[in-house]
Parts: structure tokens; sequence; C-alpha cells
């Protein structure tokens, strides 16, 4: 099989990969930092299930790659602080041959009409324009903005103008073609600073209280069902959710309208689009128990549903079905992961490097995005292979043009 458990205080922390060589020992690509962050979260009072995904890594108070089932508790940091972060792709009808030699122009109009790294929009962008979804969910939803934490107020304003922005890291947009020649589009981002700071905001309020003050770690504080605090928290963190769906259509719209404008002879037409969060919360059944399912770096991967699983920006991403798989509570990884962190990347690699290892692709091949360079990620191909009995390929991609931040 696939996973192998470890023990844990609480539950066992089953996990998606390589199992230790012996008994004791470290499962290969598993930095011991991460272990210790995984046991930590297994001494949670209210977990019910712990599955780690096989892109696993270090983060803030709990990894990235893992998915944390708890009764009655949610923990902000396990979300982390880009809430709702995820994917979108869809198919178009474009082929291999309609893609010109040159791909500069096709990434400049991307990079034109979608503002990257801490830009923002000049004016809040009107999604009636570009026919993204209905101006009535779109007035409901900012008029929700009144009802989150009054500590963001003032950042309305800047919240409306990233509506469709793409961020930095390892957010990116891409033009892709699958084994099949189709042209794909595919991007990835969540809900800006909006996000973030709503989410440090309620780290520091979880921090706070009285429950959490004997945990071995106080980036997992949680909040508790039926108390005011869980309220204000899940109001807020489904609104941003709700922030980095709409982000990802505005910005798939906005990437549509390039495509459009590039290859307006060959009339595009475009598939109905996948999309996926991959950091989040939801509420979901296991054995006849109600649960809080956090998956942080992870996609939902319930039997037959779709899912994006991307590489790095020189290797292959993909288009997936979930097994259901109620081992992993229906979850699957959210990318390949990092092997490396950014400043061993930059330390380690060169442009020099970073050009060599995205040879064929429209991209920036510049310093400032050297801790983006393939090698700093795991193999995706080996990634696919650990998490076998969770997902089906549908599709394999490999971009062409990659904008990044």
């Amino acid at each position: 099989m696939p996973y192998f458990e470890m023990p844990g205080a609480r539950v066992p922390i089953r996990m998606w990969g390589e199992p230790p060589a012996h008994e004791g020992g470290m499962p290969p690509g598993v930095e011991e930092n991460t272990l210790r962050q995984l046991a930590n979260v297994a001494t949670l009072p209210w977990i019910e299930g712990l599955a780690v995904m096989p892109d696993v890594h270090y983060g803030k108070g709990a990894t990235v790659g893992s998915v944390i089932a708890m009764r009655g508790a949610v923990c902000p940091a396990a979300v982390g602080v880009d809430i709702g972060c995820g994917m979108s792709a869809v198919r178009t009808s474009l082929t291999a041959e309609d893609l010109p030699e040159d791909l500069g122009r096709l990434r400049s109009r991307i990079e034109e009409a979608i503002p990257v790294g801490r830009g923002m929009h000049r004016e809040p962008v009107d999604p009636a324009r570009l026919h993204a979804f209905p101006a009535a969910r779109w007035a409901d939803f900012w008029q929700r903005f009144e009802d989150v934490a009054e500590a963001v107020h003032f950042r309305a304003d800047r919240a409306a103008k990233q509506m469709g922005t793409l961020g930095s890291g390892n957010h990116f947009c891409e033009v892709c073609l699958d084994t099949e020649g189709s042209v794909w589009l595919m991007l990835h981002s969540g809900s800006r600073n909006i996000g973030k700071e709503l989410a440090d905001h309620h780290i520091g309020e979880a921090q706070r209280l009285p429950h959490n003050r004997g945990l071995v770690d106080r980036d997992l504080a949680v909040f508790v069902s039926d108390t005011p605090q869980m309220a204000a928290y899940r109001n807020d963190l489904f609104w941003a959710q709700e922030y980095a769906g709409y982000n990802r259509a505005v910005m798939m719209a906005l990437l549509k309208d390039a495509v459009r404008r590039e290859f307006g002879k060959a009339k595009p037409v475009f598939d109905e689009v996948v999309s996926c969060h991959h950091n989040y919360v939801a509420e979901e059944q296991y054995d006849g128990a109600e649960l809080l399912v956090t998956r942080k770096g992870a996609i939902r991967a319930g039997a037959g549903e779709l899912g994006i699983i991307p590489g790095s920006m020189g290797t292959s991403s993909y288009i997936v079905q979930g097994l259901g798989n109620p081992l992993s509570f229906n979850s699957a990884s959210h990318g390949a992961g990092r092997r490396m962190s950014r400043g061993e990347a930059r330390r380690q690699y060169t442009a020099a490097d970073l050009a060599r290892q995205t040879e064929g692709v429209e991209c920036r091949k510049d310093t400032g995005v050297v801790d983006e360079i393939p090698k700093a990620y795991k193999p995706i191909e080996k990634v696919m292979e650990q998490q076998r009995d969770l997902v089906a390929v549908v599709a394999r991609l490999k971009q062409v043009v990659c904008v990044k931040g």
C-alpha cells in the first residue's frame, strides 16, 4: 500500500510516501522538523485523525501537505495564512499547432491583464463585464464584508482592487499542453492580502484563549465549537475562502480574454473550468461523526471529483479524479511540495540554473524567482506514484508559458 502509519499521541500519523527503512527511522524526504510538527498535531485533544500527503513539508504551526480531522474544533494555523488558496484550469479548443514559435507576446498580454506580486488593479474589476459570475452574487459578497473582523475593514479598497490578481511566491498563471496537444489555461492563487490579514488576526485571537495554554505549540491554538470566537472565525474563514474562489474566477476570465485577443482568428472555445481549494476547512462526515476537516496543502479527492495537482514552473502538472479513499479523508496532495526552503534554493542555485531547468518555457529566468526553481521541489512524478490509491490521472499537462510575480 502507498501509505504507512507512525505512532502519534492521540491518533496514528497516516502518511503517503516512502516508509522508513527501519523501525524508528525517518521517512525518506521528510525532515525532522516536519515530523515534529506532525507529532505536535497528533497531541491535540480534539483530533480524530491525521493524514499526511506525499508533498508534505514544514509550515507555520502545521505542516503543508496535511489533512487534520477534528471534532468541534478548528486550528487557524492548520488552514494557513493564504485562506482558500487553490487552483483553476480549463481546456481550450486551441492546439499546439495554433501556438506561435515565439510566445513572448502572449506572456506579455497575460502580464498586462493580471497584476502580479503585490500589484493590484487601478480600479476594481467589474465581473459582469467579464461574465465571470452573476452581479447579484457579487453585490451580496461585498455586502457581507461588513460582517468580517473590524480589524481588517480599513483594507476594503485594497481587497477590492486585488480581486483578480496573482500574488507572488508559488502562485502562477500558465498556458499548457496536454499529451494530446490541446492547450490548457491554469492558474494558482488565493485570498491575497485580505486572507492573510484575517488569518493573522484569528491566529492571534486563538492564542489568547485559556483552553490553548497547555498546547505543545502555541501556533496550534484552536477555536472550539459553540463559542463566539469560533462563530467569528468561521464567518471570516468562509468569506475569505469565497474571496479566493472569486479571485481565481476573475483571473481566469481575464486570462481567457487575453487568449481571445491573441488568437482571435482561431475563435477559441473553453470547456468548463476545473477549480479546487487546497487551504481550507470543510464540514464532513466519517464513520457517522461530524468532523471539521482542515486541508493545508491538500485537495479534496472524493470519488469522481476533479482536482488539480501542479508540479513546478518547469515540470508536469496533473488534472486528476478522486478515488474517494476514506483513509486520507478523501484527500490528495496539492502539488509536488518543496524539498528545500526558499533561502536554501537561493543559496544553491543561480539564474543560469533556472534558465536551464525551464528550457522551452516562456517565463521569468531571473534571480527574483530562483527560489521557485524546479529542483527546489520534489519530483512530481514520484509524488503522483505515491498517491495512486487517492487519485487517477485524467490529463498530464506541461507548461509552455509561465507567469510569476
